[in-house]
């Protein structure tokens, strides 16, 4: 069963960046890998993916143009650049691995917080 281990986050002031990383130890076996995040009383919501197939990536409408996810398939490793972050993306951002881009996905990291001052 393959482990996802994010790093990355914390506090930023609006306009700034942030990246996340995420790396998968153990055996994994997902068509696609990214992030998803949740806010304080709200659901939890996809942001961006890469499918280790072709490399394709997948973004939201709240990531696109904004963010950038890039992976590296021999080491299973995802990465989120996050850029011109708004107060309304603080949430507790979460890596993913399964095989489609819904919020039931295979394997699931403990989270990472990302805050976003105004």
């Amino acid at each position: 069963q393959a482990q996802l281990v994010e790093s990355g986050g914390g506090l930023v002031q609006a306009g700034g960046s942030l990246s996340l990383s995420c790396a998968a130890s153990g055996r994994l076996d997902a068509i696609f890998m990214g992030w998803f995040r949740q806010a304080p009383g709200k659901e939890r919501e996809f942001v961006a993916a890469i499918a280790w197939i072709d490399g394709g990536q997948f973004y939201s409408e709240i990531a696109q143009g904004r963010f950038a996810i890039s992976g590296d398939n021999d080491r299973k490793a995802v990465y989120l650049q996050m850029n011109s972050l708004k107060p309304e993306d603080t949430a507790v951002y979460y890596c993913a691995a399964g095989n489609n881009l819904s919020t039931k996905q295979t394997h699931w990291g403990q989270g990472t917080q990302v805050t976003v001052s105004s």
